[in-house]
């Protein structure tokens, strides 16, 4: 997933970490150089779901204007981080 708008410099990251591990979701999120985030999610269908819908709106501090969705394989993913 691809997060554009106001998404780096408000804690977006650390928030989709804390939401990623409340649902139960393994994966990662990284800042893009251009200002977009990146997301990568895996998990049971209801909670990638979950955490999707949640990325649409973000973090208090964020606007979100458009995310990019495609699905793809699950790697097998055991966590969720946060890559810098």
């Amino acid at each position: 997933m691809i997060v554009e708008g106001f998404v780096q410099g408000v804690s977006f990251r650390y928030y989709t970490l804390r939401q990623a591990r409340q649902v139960g979701v393994a994966g990662w999120v990284r800042n893009l150089a251009d200002g977009r985030v990146e997301a990568v999610f895996e998990g049971e269908e209801a909670a990638v779901n979950e955490i999707v819908g949640w990325c649409r709106g973000g973090p208090p501090s964020a606007r979100v204007d458009h995310i990019a969705i495609s699905w793809e394989n699950p790697e097998g993913l055991r966590s969720f981080e946060v890559h810098i």
